[in-house]
């Protein structure tokens, strides 16, 4: 009876020997995935920066440059003609300065989030990677976004209102209407093709390397076995 006992005594001894072992491995293993997928996203979102920066700046920069310029020419002179050109124009360019600062690529204040983000932990990483693909998951939404046909719609609308001011508002020919929408329309494009898509790229080709079938959304851990040990105490957990 007694050999029965400790047999089952010790089976039952490897059995959670194995567990605990078995959990503590899927834990290494599931935070070394976290942590290979936190330096993935983090990679690209330093690299997403830069060029998405200066492609928002430089427009940004060059709007509000040409609407103090036609501004200061328009006041100057005292030609009507003059005057309309100058005041539509400036107009224009001051809508354009005031679409870079109200959708501006780069979600600023998630990636600064993320970057203060602590990672010492793997409770500390699941999160950050969380925040890390929140952040470059709306990266690449504001870059698809900006080369959508509702981006170019809408461009070419207020184009086509400022060559109709000119030609019904002014009085001019219709020649000169279609010729000031003409250049507006080309400036307006080149601000859209120019438009950076390397977060979309970035984000796609994450997705299809750690999520090929879902919508990636960091969720809920996987749920694992942990041991906890103290002074005359030994316990089993079971995470989920």
């Amino acid at each position: 009876m007694m050999e029965t006992v400790r047999s089952r005594i010790y089976s039952a001894a490897v059995i959670l020997v194995f567990i605990c072992l078995y959990g503590s491995v899927r834990a290494q293993v599931e935070d070394a995935l976290v942590s290979e997928r936190l330096q993935a996203i983090t990679t690209m979102l330093q690299s997403d920066k830069p060029g998405a920066d200066r492609w928002w700046y430089g427009w940004l920069i060059g709007y509000g440059a040409a609407t103090a310029a036609q501004g200061a020419i328009g006041l100057s002179s005292d030609e009507k003609t003059v005057q309309q050109d100058m005041g539509l124009g400036a107009a224009t360019t001051l809508l354009g300065t005031a679409g870079q600062l109200l959708m501006p690529l780069v979600p600023a204040a998630a990636l600064k989030k993320v970057a203060a983000m602590p990672e010492s932990t793997p409770a500390e990483r699941e999160a950050k990677l969380a925040a890390a693909e929140r952040a470059l998951e709306e990266f690449a939404r504001r870059e698809k976004s900006g080369k959508s046909w509702q981006t170019h719609a809408l461009s070419t609308g207020v184009n086509l209102a400022s060559g109709l001011v000119v030609w019904l508002g002014f009085k001019r020919s219709l020649e000169e209407g279609l010729i000031y929408f003409a250049l507006n329309e080309a400036v307006t494009e080149i601000q859209i093709w120019t438009q950076p898509t390397r977060a979309v790229r970035d984000w796609e080709r994450y997705r299809a390397q750690y999520a090929p079938d879902a919508r990636l959304g960091y969720g809920k851990p996987p749920a694992y076995w942990a041991v906890t040990t103290g002074p005359g105490r030994l316990g089993v957990s079971y995470v989920f």
